[in-house]
C-alpha cells in the first residue's frame, strides 16, 4: 500500500482482517495530517464502525440554500456528520494497525516494476536515504489525486480543481446543526460552504477552478460577509469526468488504485470520504476473488450518476439557480430529506417526479456541455 490516505488505510484494514500480509508506505516521517473539516453522510458509520464516531464533532439536520435573495431550507430524516480528517486518519491507522498491518513511515515511493514472481517497489527511506526494494503481488496506490503509483502504472494524469476554506466564527444565532450553502455562478460553477463544526466555530470555502481566482472570490466573500478568517484549509480534488479503471497488470501482479487516486468523488457536491470507502471495498474485493467486485460496478453507476447530474448544473446561471429554489415544492423537499446524496438514481427520479420542471433547465445545461475543468490547471 503506497499512502497513508483514509482510503488507503481502509484498505489496508479490511485485506489484514482477510489474513493478507500488508506494508503501508507514507511519505510523510509522523502520522500527523493536515486539519480538514469534512462532511459526510451517516452511511461512514455502517462502513466503518466505531473509528468513524471517534472523529465525528458535528451532526448537520438541515441546509439552508442561498441564490439571488431566494432562500429554501431541506431538513435531513438521517443527520450529516461533520468530521475531522486527521483524527479520522489517526483511527483508521490504529485500526489496520490492530488487524496486523505494517503502517512504515518516512518512506517514500521510487519506482514499481515486473519481475519474476509479481512486482517490484522501491522506496526512498527518509531518515537514512537509502532505498528499498520490495517484493508484492499486488499494490495499491493510496497517494491521492497526484497519484505517482498511477503515473508509474500508465494511467493517465487527473484533472483537479482547488478547495479552500477558512476556519471562521459563526455568525451570532446560527444553529450549529445547520449547513448554509450560496449559489452564486460567477464565482464557481459549484458553490460556496458554511459548515460548523462547533457551537461557535466553522468553515467557510468553496470549489474553484483555477487556484489563484478561487482564494480572491474567497477572501471578497469572507469581507463582504464580514467574516475574519482564523486559518485557511486548502487542497486539490480530482474532478471525475469519467471512470478510470482501478486495476492494471505489470508483468505477473496487479497494480491497484483507491480513493483520490482513482478519482472516486461525486462530482455533483465534490465529496470523495464515502465514495473512496467505498472504493477500497471494491478494491479488497478485486483483490481477494479475483478481480471480481460488484461493490465497484455499484461504484461506477453512482459516480457516472453523479457526472450527469454535474453536467446538468455546471452551466447554470443565477436564474437557474432562482428557479431551482422556486420550484422546490413541498414533495420535493421531502424526498431531498429523506434520499441521501449517496444514492443518485432515486435522488434524480424524486426530482423528476415531484417537480418535472427541472427537467427542462437540466436538459438545457446537458446540451450546453463542455468539459467540466479547463485542463492547463
Amino acid at each position: 500500500m503506497v499512502g497513508g490516505s483514509a482510503a488507503g488505510l481502509f484498505t489496508a484494514s479490511l485485506l489484514a482482517r482477510s489474513k493478507r500480509s500488508v506494508r503501508v508506505f507514507e511519505r510523510a516521517e509522523r502520522l500527523d495530517p493536515a486539519p480538514r473539516t469534512l462532511i459526510v453522510t451517516d452511511r461512514v458509520r455502517d462502513l466503518l464502525g466505531p473509528v468513524a464516531q471517534r472523529s465525528v464533532v458535528n451532526q448537520i439536520h438541515q441546509f439552508e440554500l442561498f441564490t439571488d435573495g431566494r432562500t429554501a431550507t431541506i431538513p435531513l430524516d438521517r443527520p450529516d456528520l461533520i468530521v475531522e480528517r486527521s483524527e479520522l486518519i489517526r483511527g483508521l491507522a490504529e485500526e489496520a494497525r490492530g488487524h496486523g498491518a505494517s503502517i512504515e513511515l518516512g518512506r517514500q515511493f521510487m519506482s514499481l516494476a515486473a519481475n519474476g514472481r509479481g512486482m517490484e517497489l522501491v522506496v526512498k527511506r527518509s531518515e537514512s536515504a537509502t532505498s528499498e526494494t520490495v517484493s508484492a503481488a499486488a499494490i495499491v496506490g493510496a497517494d491521492g489525486a497526484q497519484s505517482r503509483v498511477a503515473q508509474a502504472g500508465g494511467w493517465r494524469r487527473q484533472v483537479t480543481a482547488p478547495l479552500i476554506q477558512a476556519l471562521v466564527r459563526l455568525p451570532s444565532g446560527m444553529p450549529r446543526d445547520t449547513v448554509r450553502v450560496w449559489f452564486i455562478p460567477d464565482d464557481t460553477p459549484y458553490f460556496y460552504w458554511l459548515i460548523p463544526e462547533s457551537a461557535d466555530r466553522g468553515v467557510l470555502g468553496l470549489i474553484g477552478v483555477e487556484g489563484q481566482e478561487t482564494r480572491r472570490n474567497l477572501e471578497r466573500f469572507l469581507q463582504k460577509r464580514q467574516f475574519s478568517p482564523l486559518a485557511f484549509q486548502g487542497a486539490r480534488i480530482p474532478i471525475y469526468q469519467g471512470w478510470v479503471p482501478v486495476a492494471r497488470r505489470v508483468g505477473q501482479g496487479q497494480v491497484y488504485l483507491v480513493g483520490d487516486a482513482a478519482g472516486q468523488v461525486k462530482v455533483s457536491t465534490v465529496g470523495g470520504v464515502v465514495t473512496g470507502f467505498r472504493g477500497a471495498l471494491g478494491v479488497t474485493e478485486a483483490i481477494l476473488n479475483g478481480g471480481r467486485s460488484p461493490e465497484l460496478r455499484a461504484l461506477r453507476r453512482e459516480l457516472d450518476l453523479h457526472l450527469l447530474i454535474r453536467r446538468s448544473m455546471h452551466h447554470f446561471e443565477q436564474a437557474d439557480y432562482s428557479r431551482l429554489v422556486d420550484w422546490m415544492n413541498a414533495p420535493m423537499r421531502r424526498s431531498l430529506s429523506s434520499v441521501t446524496r449517496d444514492h443518485a438514481a432515486r435522488v434524480l427520479w424524486h426530482i423528476c417526479r415531484n417537480q418535472p420542471r427541472l427537467l427542462l433547465i437540466g436538459l438545457r445545461g446537458l446540451l450546453a456541455g463542455g468539459s467540466l475543468v479547463r485542463r492547463d490547471r
